[in-house]
């Protein structure tokens, strides 16, 4: 039993640590060029609008990337698929440096969308961490690999200005230097993973070859899921289905296997995983809490000096903000692993609804209240982020881990684009509590298939 893991497991010290240093290096590409990347899209174009549109056109870019990793971590392996992304990402960042020096503006918003692919390639790492994770431990190997963006977050655009200098010095127009920043460090990012990083078969977790399985069996003919995870333990016990005694139906499930051998597309394994109680927590889980941090993060620099806040306050509360959602986030691993990523989840919604309502009831000039909100829900996003992601990994069987990884990310990227999109809209109409109020709704859906899960789990003993 020792050995085929270890086999599978390969330098699982050496790997974790690698995906840590690629982490800061890719945090220190993106934030660096992305933090003026706005301004020197409406520099170009000569229209203050169209600075909107480079975050748009680079989440999109991730979202675009997302499946296609996949399925290639799948194929060649995630090394070569997170490689794939950063190369992407370093091409985006020449590409954004050529347009920007020949003027051509049109090109910029492709640059960014390659350069999007980095996004998709961190979000992707996260699920390598829990891959090459001991057992019990794989929500605090995810939480590490998040934590280290935090270190090139901030490093990212304090290297703003030395990147517009040396830039300068080259000869090249004003805010294109920190894309040359940001292209050196996709270029190690790509180089270390492609050379250093060896994970087990992309899906497989060291508990799955186990007694300690916790994948949820899934009965591919039927979509109904035969085994739950406890909303109270974050465990999943077996559940018999009752028509499971009449001996006709026993030779069914014998035929399973070569239907789950079969490649899955991600799409496939979305419309399979949202019929299963516990994958459709994770999913919603995700999906709702970057939504929700998204619709409101975008718009409270908006709100703020709107009420006559300075900007550098509204870089104290931004900076607040991301310590929020990255710092605290080896608690949050620590907690999936302790008491339940499922609890974990009900955390961060909980705190994800305070922050909302303190967003709601909070006067707009008032200094201290709105920090206190922007990082309570950086602090739910981190919870409801890693207690969806490390539930993602166990709810279904192997065959639909990886797929549905991709297609969870891309819908997540694509709600996240569109709530950066309407939050204008809300502000301009509902001002900044009804950004919040729209913000509750979208975690109704979670909150629902959370309560759903938690009868089914008290009914499984039965």
């Amino acid at each position: 039993m020792t050995q085929p893991r270890a086999e599978r497991m390969p330098r699982r010290g050496v790997s974790l640590a690698v995906l840590i240093v690629n982490q800061l290096l890719a945090g220190v590409g993106v934030a660096s060029g992305m933090a003026l990347a706005a301004i020197l899209v409406a520099d170009l174009t000569d229209v203050t609008a169209m600075g909107g549109l480079a975050q748009s056109s680079s989440v999109l870019g991730a979202a675009l990337v997302a499946v296609p990793l996949a399925r290639l971590a799948v194929r060649a392996g995630r090394h070569v698929a997170l490689a794939t992304g950063y190369a992407c990402a370093f091409a985006g960042a020449v590409l954004v440096v050529t347009a920007a020096a020949s003027g051509w503006a049109p090109l910029v918003f492709l640059g960014l969308a390659a350069f999007g692919a980095a996004a998709a390639a961190g979000l992707q790492a996260r699920f390598a961490a829990t891959e090459i994770a001991a057992p019990g431990f794989e929500a605090r190997s995810m939480s590490l690999v998040l934590w280290a963006t935090t270190i090139g977050s901030v490093a990212g655009p304090l290297l703003s200005q030395v990147g517009d200098e040396f830039g300068r010095s080259l000869g090249l127009p004003a805010l294109v230097g920190p894309f040359l920043f940001s292209a050196v460090a996709f270029a190690l990012s790509t180089v270390l993973v492609a050379t250093l990083l060896r994970t087990p078969r992309a899906g497989h977790l060291a508990t799955d070859e186990g007694p300690g399985d916790r994948a949820a069996a899934f009965d591919a003919a039927t979509a109904e899921p035969v085994a739950v995870e406890s909303a109270t333990h974050g465990t999943t016990p077996a559940v018999a289905p009752v028509s499971a005694a009449p001996a006709p139906v026993a030779p069914a499930p014998v035929a399973q296997p070569p239907v789950a051998a079969k490649r899955v597309g991600a799409w496939q394994a979305l419309r399979t995983a949202v019929r299963n109680p516990t994958a459709l927590v994770a999913i919603l889980s995700i999906v709702c809490s970057h939504t929700v941090m998204v619709g409101v993060m975008v718009m409270t620099p908006v709100h703020m000096t709107q009420h006559g806040m300075s900007l550098a306050l509204v870089g104290i509360v931004i900076s607040i903000h991301i310590l929020g959602m990255y710092g605290a986030s080896p608690l949050m691993g620590w907690l999936a692993d302790r008491i339940g990523s499922t609890r974990v989840i009900a955390i961060g919604a909980g705190i994800l609804l305070t922050a909302t309502s303190i967003g709601i009831l909070a006067p707009g000039d008032d200094a201290v209240l709105v920090p206190i909100a922007l990082g309570l829900l950086g602090l739910g996003w981190s919870a409801g982020l890693i207690g969806g992601s490390t539930l993602l990994t166990t709810a279904v069987d192997t065959s639909l881990r990886v797929p549905l990884q991709g297609a969870t990310d891309a819908a997540m990227n694509v709600a996240a684009a569109a709530s950066a999109a309407l939050s204008g809209v809300v502000l301009g109409i509902g001002g900044f509590a009804g950004v919040n109020v729209v913000a509750i709704i979208v975690l109704v859906p979670l909150a629902i298939a959370g309560l759903r899960l938690r009868m089914l789990g008290r009914r499984a003993p039965a």
